[in-house]
C-alpha cells in the first residue's frame, strides 16, 4: 500500500453529524475523500496490513463500525470504513445507486488509496448488497467475504420486500420516489427513534445522543435523497442483475460467511445464498436484532475474526 492516505481531508467539521464524527474518530484513523467513479467519497482509515473493507447499511454511515475499527486494526489488517455513495460525508449524485456501479465505487477507491490485491469485505445491510456485487464482479480481487443480516437482491430480498406475504413495509415505501423525503423532513429524530426501537433488539445500542447523530447526518442537504436513493429505482434492477449472473451459471467460490441476527433474518441469508455459494458459511449472533454491529459488536467480532484471518 502507498501511504498517501491523508491528503484531502476535511478541513474542519461543519455539520453536528461531522463533528459528533470527528469526536468518535478512533485513535490510528484518519479521515479521507477521493474522486472516484464521478463522485466524491468520504471515509476512515486506519491501520495496516492486507486492507479490510467495512460497508455500513441504511441510515448509517461509517460509524456503525466504530467498536470494532480498533480491534480489527489491531488483528492486523488496514481497515477503511467509507461512506456508500450520497450517505454521511459522501457526495449525493443523481444517480448511480444500483449495487454494481457501488462496487465500482468501493474498486476505485482502492485503488486510488494504493491498496492492491485481494481484499476482505464485511458488508451489512445495503452494504452487504454493495459487498456481494463487489465479490460478483471481482472474485479473483476478494480474499474473503461477510455478510452482516441481509437478504440479497434477487436470492432472498424479494420475499423479504413483499408485506403480502408477511415481509417487511419499508422496502416499497423507500422505494417510492419522493414519497419518503417528503414524510420524513423534519421528522427525522421521532422517525429514528420509532425505526431503532423496531430493528434493533437491544434498545440501549442507541440512546438518544446517537440518535441524534444518525439524524443529523440525514438533515443536511440532499441527504434523505441519497439515502433513499440506495432503494429507489435499484433494487429491483440489482435483483435481475444478480439473478443473471447466478443462470449464467455464476458462483461464487471464495469462502463466504454469512452473519444473521437472532431477531432478524437468522439463518435466512445463508439459505437463500446457497444456490450461488454452495460453501457458504454460517453464524447467528443471539440477542441481537438487525443493527448487529452497535448491538452485539463483541459477538460480530469473535465471528469475524477467526473467518477474516483463517488462511
Amino acid at each position: 500500500m502507498t501511504s498517501d492516505i491523508t491528503p484531502r481531508i476535511p478541513a474542519e467539521p461543519a455539520t453536528p453529524y461531522e463533528q459528533a464524527s470527528a469526536d468518535d474518530l478512533p485513535e490510528g484513523f484518519t479521515r479521507f475523500v477521493r474522486e472516484v467513479n464521478g463522485t466524491l467519497i468520504h471515509g476512515v482509515i486506519g491501520g495496516s496490513g492486507e486492507p479490510l473493507v467495512l460497508l455500513h447499511g441504511w441510515p448509517q454511515t461509517w460509524r456503525e463500525w466504530r467498536y470494532l475499527l480498533r480491534p480489527l486494526a489491531g488483528l492486523g489488517y488496514t481497515v477503511i470504513a467509507p461512506d456508500l455513495r450520497g450517505t454521511g460525508g459522501s457526495a449525493v449524485t443523481e444517480a448511480g445507486y444500483d449495487k454494481d456501479n457501488q462496487a465500482r465505487d468501493m474498486h476505485e477507491l482502492l485503488q486510488v488509496l494504493g491498496l492492491t490485491g485481494p481484499v476482505r469485505l464485511v458488508g451489512h445491510d445495503i452494504g452487504g448488497m454493495v459487498a456481494f456485487s463487489y465479490a460478483r464482479r471481482y472474485p479473483e480481487q476478494v480474499h474473503r467475504l461477510a455478510l452482516v443480516d441481509l437478504a440479497v437482491p434477487g436470492y432472498g430480498l424479494e420475499e423479504i420486500m413483499d408485506p403480502a406475504s408477511g415481509g417487511l413495509f419499508h422496502f416499497g415505501l423507500f422505494m417510492t420516489p419522493e414519497a419518503p423525503e417528503l414524510l420524513f423532513r423534519g421528522n427525522e429524530k421521532a422517525f429514528l427513534t420509532w425505526w431503532f426501537a423496531k430493528m434493533a433488539a437491544v434498545p440501549e445500542a442507541f440512546p438518544p445522543a446517537e440518535i441524534d447523530i444518525v439524524a443529523a447526518s440525514l438533515s443536511r442537504q440532499d441527504a434523505l435523497r441519497g439515502g433513499f436513493a440506495h432503494y429507489h429505482r435499484t433494487l429491483l434492477q440489482d435483483g435481475r442483475d444478480n439473478r443473471a449472473w447466478g443462470e449464467a451459471g455464476g458462483r461464487l467460490t471464495m469462502p463466504v460467511l454469512a452473519v444473521g441476527a437472532e431477531h432478524s433474518v437468522g439463518s435466512y441469508l445463508a439459505r437463500t445464498l446457497k444456490p450461488v455459494v454452495p460453501g457458504v458459511e454460517e453464524a447467528v449472533i443471539a440477542g441481537s436484532g438487525h443493527y448487529i454491529p452497535d448491538e452485539r459488536p463483541e459477538a460480530l467480532l469473535a465471528v469475524l475474526t477467526p473467518f477474516l484471518a483463517a488462511a
